[in-house]
């Protein structure tokens, strides 16, 4: 789990009333969803969705060693570009590194179909630097520059803060924090 994402989001995270029902859009194999997790101090309902179904299986496994049981968290296989969810189903959504793998104007139209009205989408992207030059070539996806991931956010939500990471820590290297809420 990386601390800062577990630090970022317990001191930025919106207020999430209990039962609140929160997407991890692309939880890969798990580090936002265990920080997620560990982070929202009420009850939530937590799905994790990934295209990749050995990214699921990883992820389920790190759950249960972290937490014990995975029933705290609904795992499913789908894509980012057509969630198996109805209009407005989640008060919340994060999202890091999934937007990279496609159309970002796609994607976020999809997040927010999925998200209901005054609900907040923490989208962490990766920004373009010379780590995420190295990181295109090894995992085959596109840093999407800020001036774009900016005005297709504003097409969908408000943008209530843009965090920047400290330089010297390791997510900072390659990752901001855009805070939204679907209006």
């Amino acid at each position: 789990m990386c601390s800062s994402d577990l630090k970022y989001l317990e001191q930025h995270l919106p207020p999430l009333s209990s039962g609140a029902r929160v997407l991890d859009a692309g939880c890969g194999t798990r580090l936002l969803t265990l920080s997620l997790l560990k982070a929202v101090k009420r009850p939530v309902r937590i799905t994790a969705v990934d295209l990749s179904a050995s990214s699921i299986v990883t992820a389920k496994k790190a759950v249960a060693e972290k937490f014990g049981d995975i029933r705290r968290i609904a795992f499913t296989q789908a894509n980012v570009l057509s969630l198996p969810f109805a209009d407005d189903s989640f008060e919340m959504i994060v999202t890091s590194g999934a937007l990279e793998y496609v159309p970002l104007q796609d994607g976020l139209s999809e997040l927010a179909r999925v998200l209901a009205p005054g609900g907040y989408m923490l989208h962490l992207p990766v920004r373009p630097s010379p780590v995420s030059k190295l990181l295109e070539v090894m995992f085959r996806f596109k840093a999407h520059p800020p001036q774009a991931v900016a005005e297709n956010t504003h097409r969908y939500f408000r943008i209530v803060k843009h965090y920047r990471f400290p330089p010297l820590d390791p997510i900072g290297w390659s990752k901001t924090a855009i805070l939204a809420q679907k209006v």
